[in-house]
């Protein structure tokens, strides 16, 4: 969520209108990661190998974590409406390149432009959400918001590749190119004027980061989700080695996605009953059992996808607990802070996502089963860094 403020119009309505801006947030959760469902077809594609295509998830998730806080500053004063509708139409822009795309440089350079639309977005939609509606009803205009992102998780992904076996990787970006082009004309005929706010410098934005509290929680984020992304980018290829394929894939992702929506929830709901430490210590149990599941299978060679199939809703629950857990932490370190926080937070999820996916792509060439052991070890060192540094934060 953005930190800056907002005036709400005068006349506060219901949540009908934050369903559109869920719509350009589920957009722009598919277009993180839909090219992990097709990562094959577009290294062949693109004459370069899996690893290379990888790429484009990491060098995504890296200018995101990057260009938020900048963008954030940058575009403060803009009316609101005017900066959700220029986002959306440079995330359709990138997409329709990245679709057109004739090489590897060429689909790197445009997800670099999808990935600053998408920081420009997410957190003006989130913050435009909470001033569209009643007071009482902000919690659930946020959740609405942010659900998008998680429904593409669960589903976006998922369709992304079933349609890119269809009809091909391009098809499938094309869409969301598409689905952006028309959440904005929807966003530009639905939202109300807002306009901008006070501008946050940036050396402000990043002083937060010198307070004990902060300066330990964040760097159990970027661990956290390096752990869960090592192999996520490659999973069509991890899963094939694996034995699951074709369909199998498809549906082994809907499970992980599934387990992704559960775990966000229950992660929820365990933080506010017995502590965020704990809910973290128990998420990174999981996913460190998981991924050592998954790295006996590709080293024994063994073939059962009933299993596959379960390990896929571990590892999404694994991977999506972390959030809730970690903003309680934050917010409790500075609660004057916590929307800067909050978009801080953001910004280090895709540093680790970004970390973690090239990690992935310079052991993958050494085998899954190495590729599912590092990422074993990654999940552990964050354990590990939890125990350590659990006292700094209350609870």
């Amino acid at each position: 969520m953005s930190n800056v403020s907002i005036s709400r119009p005068a006349a506060l309505g219901g949540l009908g209108r934050t369903w559109v801006l869920a719509l350009g947030t589920f957009a722009v959760g598919t277009d993180a990661f839909v090219l992990a469902g097709f990562l094959p077809d577009v290294a062949a594609s693109l004459r370069s190998s899996t690893a290379g295509a990888g790429q484009a998830v990491t060098v995504f998730a890296a200018a995101y974590a990057l260009s938020a806080p900048v963008v954030a500053t940058v575009t403060a004063r803009l009316p609101r409406r005017a900066l959700l509708v220029a986002a959306l139409v440079l995330l359709a822009v990138a997409n329709a390149g990245s679709a057109l795309a004739p090489d590897l440089p060429s689909l790197l350079v445009t997800r670099v432009l999808a990935a600053v639309g998408a920081a420009a977005y997410t957190p003006t939609a989130g913050a435009v959400s909470a001033a569209l509606v009643r007071p009482e009803l902000r919690a659930r205009a946020l959740a609405v918001v942010v659900g998008g992102l998680t429904v593409a998780t669960a589903l976006g992904v998922p369709l992304g590749g079933a349609i890119g076996a269809v009809m091909g990787w391009r098809a499938a970006l094309g869409l969301v190119a598409a689905l952006c082009l028309v959440t904005a004309l929807a966003a530009g005929a639905l939202t109300p004027p807002l306009p901008g706010g006070v501008p946050v410098p940036l050396r402000t934005r990043l002083a937060v980061l010198r307070r004990p509290g902060v300066a330990v929680v964040l760097p159990l984020t970027a661990l956290g989700m390096a752990a869960a992304y090592t192999v996520y980018a490659f999973a069509v290829p991890a899963l094939g080695a694996l034995g699951v394929t074709g369909s199998g894939a498809v549906w082994a992702l809907s499970a992980y996605g599934l387990g992704a929506v559960a775990g966000n929830l229950a992660a929820g709901f365990a933080a506010d009953r017995i502590g965020p430490v704990r809910t973290l210590a128990t998420g990174y149990t999981l996913m460190a059992v998981t991924m050592a599941a998954f790295a006996l299978l590709a080293v024994t060679g063994v073939r059962a996808p009933a299993a596959v199939a379960l390990l896929a809703v571990t590892w999404g629950a694994a991977s999506w607990c972390q959030t809730p857990p970690q903003q309680y932490r934050l917010i409790e370190a500075a609660t004057a802070q916590a929307p800067l926080l909050v978009a801080l937070n953001s910004s280090a999820i895709y540093l680790g996502i970004s970390t973690g996916t090239a990690v992935g792509g310079l052991t993958m060439s050494a085998g899954t089963g190495t590729t599912f052991a590092v990422a074993t070890a990654l999940a552990l060192a964050a354990l590990a860094w939890l125990s350590v540094t659990a006292g700094v934060t209350r609870r």
